[in-house]
């Protein structure tokens, strides 16, 4: 069995599959899915799992070059905002995007990973890294 956070196989596949540059997306319950993108889907109900926890949960197996967030993030405040600016030395360099800039964006992902966060604009784009 795993020693890591990270449980979720189809989340813990695809992370191990990433290369430099690579893109994975975590949404809150209402972030479209663009055909083709494949959908690692934990939402169970509103609000579990929370976006927090996803992100932590998979900042322990990614590692992270930049993060890429929704302009309309900084208007509304969610939660997740908060836990991004506490994890923000585990997330590399910070862009800003319109949200719908942000959804084509996500076209290019390896995969989105759908929580049951509902609060508005609770996206982040993960740009993977290396550890060397």
């Amino acid at each position: 069995m795993k020693k890591t956070t990270l449980l979720n196989v189809a989340l813990s596949r695809t992370i191990a599959g990433m290369g430099h540059g690579d893109i994975l997306v975590i949404g809150d319950a209402g972030l479209p899915v663009p055909p083709g993108v494949e959908l690692i889907d934990l939402a169970l109900t509103a609000g579990i799992p929370d976006f927090a926890s996803v992100l932590r949960a998979v900042l322990s197996e990614l590692q992270v070059e930049r993060h890429v967030l929704a302009e309309e993030m900084q208007k509304v405040v969610p939660p997740a905002l908060v836990e991004i600016e506490r994890l923000k030395g585990k997330l590399g360099k910070r862009e800003w995007l319109s949200h719908e800039s942000f959804k084509e964006l996500s076209r290019n992902a390896r995969a989105i990973v759908r929580t049951g966060e509902c609060q508005p604009y609770s996206n982040i784009a993960l740009i993977s890294g290396v550890t060397f």
